[in-house]
């Protein structure tokens, strides 16, 4: 069959790697043509658009960029139209996404949607138009089927894809000797793999590193920039930049300060004590403060219900902030009681799966529907 996917985002990149190689395992025949990034062009099929062009960071940022965005749509819906796929299976990056679901519905293309919009997060009657245009939902986190389900919406609960990947981890017993990296402990930086994010976050981020003189430093570097875009942060500190390592990172860290986003999830699953923080621009911040109806912005504590990382947002995402928040983690009791929720956090998740689980249910739907 023929599967066409729509990744917008470094995670979404990852999840829809792991998902084409389930595909594949499930249907001998299967063809793929996508949006995405380098690990789903790892697994074959056409690339037709990468992330790098398509992931724009928050409201300000995504109305400088309506030219582009608009231009990636009309790009998406030919492209579907030209190729006519057994199904349209979209990950994630709702802006876009569910723009490209209602086209593709329409248009009598099947929609299957994997990870679940953040619709709980806010303007919850989303979930109506997700009802009109999607065929198929499958949901990585537990809560989600509970909150459909107060809209009489069915989804398919799967568990999380991030414990394929970190299933399918092999260490790198060679890690800090081919990195030049000393026996000290390591503290990360995951900044993010966007742009905006990278040029918000990763300066303050780098303003502790003189504080913890005793530690080394490393950088997970996203594969779409370069070197020299990093080192132009960096300057003449001693850093690590670490690119495509990041869960060999998460192996030998001791400690991280992390952008919100999925890198949070992955960094407890990891069993590492961290620091979440997170900046945007001015008018992006105001309205999402108006907007959002959530208790926390990490993954960690949304899916715990419990604070069990800091969250440095914004004003309070400033070297004063992180270095005191750091020191909390780095020893002592504060640590060992992150550590213990992590455990918590790890029984919520359930086991490996997800992809695979995704991949039977789509195929059986789509049979289902062509009897």
């Amino acid at each position: 069959m023929k599967y066409y996917l729509v990744a917008g985002e470094a995670s979404g990149d990852l999840h829809g790697a792991n998902l084409m190689k389930a595909l594949k395992g499930e249907d001998d025949g299967a063809v793929f043509r996508y949006f995405g990034g380098n690990k789903m062009q790892a697994e074959g099929g056409q690339l037709v658009k990468h992330y790098a062009d398509m992931a724009f960071m928050g409201f300000t940022e995504v109305l400088l960029n309506l030219r582009t965005i608009y231009k990636n749509l009309s790009a998406c819906k030919k492209d579907l139209i030209d190729w006519q796929p057994d199904v349209l299976i979209l990950i994630d990056f709702p802006g876009f996404n569910l723009k490209i679901a209602e086209f593709a519905k329409t248009s009598g293309i099947r929609v299957c949607y994997y990870i679940s919009p953040k619709v709980w997060a806010w303007n919850q009657k989303r979930v109506l138009k997700i009802k009109k245009v999607v065929d198929h939902m499958f949901c990585i986190l537990p809560f989600e089927v509970d909150f459909y389900g107060k809209w009489d919406m069915k989804v398919d609960y799967v568990g999380n894809p991030l414990l394929d990947e970190k299933a399918l981890f092999k260490p790198d017993v060679n890690f800090r000797l081919d990195n030049n990296i000393g026996n000290s402990k390591i503290i990360a930086f995951l900044p993010g793999s966007r742009k905006q994010e990278i040029e918000r976050l990763l300066p303050v981020m780098l303003s502790i590193t003189d504080n913890f003189p005793e530690y080394e430093f490393a950088i997970a570097a996203a594969p779409t920039f370069s070197e020299s875009y990093y080192k132009t942060f960096i300057g003449t500190k001693k850093i690590h930049l670490l690119f495509d390592k990041t869960y060999n990172l998460l192996h030998h860290a001791h400690a991280a300060v992390v952008a919100s986003g999925t890198a949070t999830l992955e960094t407890a699953l990891f069993k590492v004590p961290q620091v979440v923080v997170y900046k945007g621009g001015a008018v992006s911040i105001a309205i999402a403060r108006m907007l959002v109806k959530i208790r926390f912005i990490s993954l960690v504590n949304l899916i715990v219900d419990t604070k069990i990382v800091a969250e440095l947002i914004q004003e309070d995402c400033v070297t004063k902030r992180i270095d005191e928040e750091l020191r909390l983690i780095v020893d002592g009791s504060a640590r060992e009681t992150m550590l213990s929720n992590y455990d918590k956090l790890a029984n919520l998740m359930g086991k490996p799966g997800a992809s695979e689980k995704t991949a039977r249910l789509i195929i059986e739907y789509l049979k289902t529907n062509n009897q």
